[in-house]
This record gives C-alpha cells, structure tokens and sequence, in this order.
C-alpha cells in the first residue's frame, strides 16, 4: 500500500448515511417545493441540470483528490454522492437498479468488466 493510503474502512456506516439520504431526497421530491428545497430546485430543472452539477461536483472532487485536504476530498465526495442521487432521481433510475448493476460487476475485474462494454 502506497505512503498515506489506508483503508476504505466498514461500509455499514456509509450504507447508513447513504439510505437516508435516498429517503431525504424523495421525500424532498414529493414535496416539491423549489423555494424551501435545493433538492426540489434541481428536480425542477430536470435531467440536464442534474447532469451539470454531476459534472461540476466530479470535477471538484478530481481537483481535491489532487491537492486539497482530506476533509475537503470527504466534502467534494459526499456532494457527488449527493448530485449523483438527486440525478438518479431525476432520470427515474432507481438505487435498487444501480445495486443490480454493481451486483453485475461482482467477481469481475474492472478490466474485464470495461472490455465486456458493448460501444
């Protein structure tokens, strides 16, 4: 393991974490109130302004991973986690379907998984 790298840790709290705030975000999304929500703001706009802030958070997250502290890499990844739900959301794609994709790619190596993509 190379200097400063450890361990990814237990999933379980993050699975936590997780869980709620797929609940917070489809219930922000039934409200729909864009005044009071940023979560119902960006559902408003639709798909394509939930894939810009995808983009723009991943992009933040490269740029801290790069050269900023580890508390601020933890913020920029928990704002792609964030921005990649809420276009999950926006897309219709449920968390179970992105679960039966990973679930797909398990045993796999990412190499053999990436030359498995049809495209």
């Amino acid at each position: 393991m190379a200097r400063g790298m450890t361990d990814l840790g237990s999933s379980d709290r993050l699975a936590a974490a997780l869980a709620h705030l797929g609940t917070t975000i489809d219930a922000r999304a039934k409200e729909g109130d864009a005044s009071t929500s940023w979560t119902a703001k960006l559902l408003a706009k639709g798909p394509d302004a939930c894939a810009e802030k995808v983009h723009e958070e991943g992009q933040e997250l490269a740029e801290a991973v790069m050269k900023e502290s580890d508390d601020r890499v933890a913020s920029e990844a928990a704002d792609v986690l964030y921005h990649a739900f809420v276009a999950l959301r926006a897309r219709g794609v449920s968390l179970n379907d992105v679960a039966a994709a990973l679930e797909k790619r398990q045993g796999i190596s990412g190499i053999d998984e990436k030359a498995g993509r049809a495209g």
